[in-house]
């Protein structure tokens, strides 16, 4: 099956040839967007080219949720002094981050634990006024891995006269190739680079060579 798919493969090769620049641009920028859809469908449903399941991204701990209230100082934007913050409640994320509800503000932030100029006393009408516990604001991370990556904003296409390409350019490629390669990268800057498991975000199947085949013989039964 597969020499046969490589003759016909060799004998389409052959066909785009011989056509005109325009009719082969034409052609493969069809191509490249039913390649582009299939990698879509495929990242979405969280599968490998070879059809087996990407491995699932590890499970957070839960945080750790503050009581009563917390006060301290916080660098404000720009060149301004810094900020006091008093949050009724708190949470202790990953990557020493402090998350809860920032009355100044009116709404949850969270903060850089390193970036904490100084620890205040919290104010006598805030003293254990708790504010419950604050929900993990994680749904999108429990979602299908690598949505965003497989949207059409970062997964591009490309045509010239003689070849198309399907995949992420700029920062967005240097993302994808950790996940592609199953290479070490860091979470976040100051964290520690850790492997991450090998996630094909790119790759072709024989039902997608197939269906690039099919998209020439219509194009070509159509002239």
């Amino acid at each position: 099956m597969a020499d046969d798919l490589a003759e016909i493969e060799q004998l389409a090769g052959a066909i785009l040839r011989s056509l005109s620049s325009g009719e082969r641009r034409k052609i493969m920028r069809r191509m490249a967007r039913e390649l582009a859809i299939s990698q879509r469908e495929r990242i979405t449903a969280q599968r490998q080219p070879d059809g087996s399941a990407f491995e699932r991204r590890k499970s957070k701990a839960p945080p750790v949720t503050g009581r009563g209230a917390a006060c301290f100082l916080y660098p404000a934007g720009g060149s301004g002094e810094p900020r006091r913050v008093i949050m009724k409640s708190f949470t202790w994320g990953t990557g020493r981050m402090l998350t809860g509800f920032d009355i100044e503000a009116g709404a949850i932030r969270s903060f850089e634990f390193h970036k904490i100029v100084k620890w205040l006393p919290v104010p006598e009408e805030y003293r254990n006024a708790a504010g419950g516990r604050l929900r993990r604001r994680g749904g999108l991370r429990r979602r299908a891995m690598f949505r965003r990556l497989a949207s059409s904003r970062f997964l591009k296409t490309g045509v010239d006269d003689q070849s198309f390409w399907v995949g992420f350019t700029g920062k967005v490629s240097q993302i994808a190739g950790v996940h592609q390669h199953g290479l070490r990268d860091k979470p976040s800057l100051r964290a520690k680079a850790v492997p991450y498991p090998k996630r094909e975000l790119l790759g072709d199947t024989p039902a997608d060579r197939d269906r690039l085949l099919d998209v020439l013989y219509e194009h070509l039964s159509a002239v």
